[in-house]
């Protein structure tokens, strides 16, 4: 089973895929920055974004759930994905 999150931030799209068998992956703007491989309840992503004045911020994402899976984007601490 796939399940697929995407978001718009500033521009960038974060995208995160999670599979039963082939774990949990981060994409930003279509770059893979982040994944946890097998299966896990729970799981965390980190990454980053760079704008055009080479300025990061952090993004983290959490996953988790029993019989759904859910999923928070935060970026720079702020919560952009619920």
């Amino acid at each position: 089973m796939k399940k697929v999150f995407d978001v718009t931030h500033e521009g960038h799209h974060i995208q995160v895929v999670n599979t039963w068998f082939n774990g949990e992956k981060l994409y930003v703007d279509g770059k893979l920055q982040d994944e946890n491989l097998g299966l896990a309840l729970r799981a965390t992503l980190r990454g980053i974004l760079k704008d055009n004045d080479q300025i990061t911020k952090s993004i983290k994402v959490s996953l988790g759930g029993t019989f759904t899976i859910k999923c928070k984007i935060f970026v720079d601490n702020v919560l952009v994905h619920s």
